[in-house]
């Protein structure tokens, strides 16, 4: 006698998911139309570390992009927090952020640097500290 051979069960196939709506589907808008028209002749010194901050508030003829940017720059914020906020790379939010420097609606200021080397005097008293552990 041969023992009873088991079938293999298959999971049972997905059905096909409904096709969308029109006027439903997502259309992200091209890079080329956020930047606008003629965006590669103008430069400005933005480094990812650069602050941002807003000077006045959105004209009616603002972009979506150029609002939402001085909705958050109330206070200042970097570039890189603005492109990660606003989900855009790097290289758009520079040719935002200089068409909104030329036209004055924002300001840029580079961050505060700290001293390169820490005073004597505190690394001192951090090492007296250490030693008395």
């Amino acid at each position: 006698m041969t023992p009873p051979q088991r079938q293999r069960r298959f999971p049972k196939q997905q059905p096909p998911p409904p096709p969308a709506k029109p006027g439903t589907q997502k259309h992200p808008e091209r890079l080329f139309v956020v930047a606008g028209p003629d965006s590669g002749e103008r430069d400005a010194d933005i480094d990812l570390v650069t602050l941002i901050v807003a000077r006045a508030e959105p004209p009616p003829s603002a972009t979506p992009e150029q609002s939402a940017l001085l909705r958050l720059c109330t206070t200042p914020l970097s570039v890189v927090e603005l492109s990660a906020y606003l989900n855009l790379p790097f290289s758009m939010m520079t040719v935002v952020l200089t068409d909104m420097l030329t036209t004055g609606l924002v300001t840029a200021r580079v961050p505060i640097v700290r001293q390169a080397v820490a005073d004597r005097s505190i690394l001192e008293a951090v090492m007296h500290g250490l030693q008395r552990l």
